[in-house]
């Protein structure tokens, strides 16, 4: 039986989880590549090489390009502790939420639109000793799913540029957060000018959070550019591109090609102008 505390308790499978229809394009695209990714050799050595780097534990390696020193700047930030509850959207197969929640002492709630994330995810937590610590579960930005006034603290790592509508959002992870909770979103400032007719990214392009953080009921208590995520996103995007045919062979086609589209877009486009970690607390607001 669960206690009060668990993961569990905080998932209202009652609550309307449907898909918008841009973000399905997203979470198509990674749910072919979670299936294989475990088969692509390659990826994984251009991406701890160029991503991230190889200091980030073997067994939270990831997808994003979170490095260790920024992982442990944001858990510092959030200010979590032991039996709190820490839900990560767009948690893809688990590895930073997992890591966060371990060396905090948290319980972890992922929420993803993939469902091979979310099994990758969940035998991660099995394989790291999480399991009784972590629930999985299917959902978007603007629906998690999860219970109102649920969470102490929430994190998202290098998904929230592809939001359909960012303002539903923000208001979403608001309702599930309690009062004082803090939001720590770690993303892409996208330039509008540069995305016009690009799909998904070109949908609700932000220049800038904090007005919309302000907007939705958010103080913004660290907003900062991370360093050397120029090098790290190109150099990543690149070597991608540069091993097309590998990827291919190991990945099969499917995959490979939503890795690659996104590659080349992002090599080609550049649509980015900064790459940010934001730590934003939960504000009353007037009646």
């Amino acid at each position: 039986m669960s206690e009060p505390g668990e993961p569990s308790r905080i998932v209202d499978v009652s609550d309307d989880v449907s898909d918008n229809g841009v973000f399905e394009t997203v979470r198509d695209g990674y749910d072919a590549v979670y299936r294989v990714l475990g088969q692509s050799q390659t990826f994984a050595r251009i991406w701890r090489a160029h991503a991230y780097g190889a200091d980030f534990p073997e067994e939270f390696a990831h997808i994003s390009f979170l490095t260790l020193s920024e992982a442990g700047l944001l858990l510092g930030l959030l200010g979590i502790w032991r039996g709190s509850v820490l839900v990560d959207v767009a948690c893809g197969a688990g590895g930073p939420g997992l890591w966060a929640a371990q060396q905090s002492g948290a319980l972890l709630v992922g929420v993803d639109p993939a469902d091979s994330g979310l099994a990758a995810a969940r035998d991660r937590a099995r394989h790291v000793g999480m399991e009784s610590r972590s629930r999985f579960v299917r959902g978007t930005f603007e629906h998690t799913g999860l219970v109102k006034a649920s969470a102490d603290a929430v994190m998202t790592v290098d998904a929230f540029q592809y939001a359909p509508d960012k303002r539903a959002a923000l208001t979403e992870l608001r309702r599930v957060l309690r009062p004082a909770g803090r939001i720590g979103i770690v993303c892409f400032e996208v330039d509008p000018s540069r995305v016009t007719g690009v799909p998904v990214l070109g949908v609700d392009p932000i220049a800038d959070y904090r007005p919309l953080f302000e907007e939705c009921g958010f103080a913004a208590e660290v907003y900062e550019e991370t360093p050397g995520w120029q090098e790290r996103v190109y150099g990543a995007f690149g070597a991608l591109v540069e091993a097309r045919a590998a990827l291919t062979a190991e990945m099969g086609e499917r995959a490979a090609a939503g890795v690659l589209a996104e590659a080349t877009l992002t090599v080609a486009v550049q649509p980015y102008r900064r790459r940010v970690l934001a730590v934003a607390r939960r504000l009353e607001l007037g009646p």
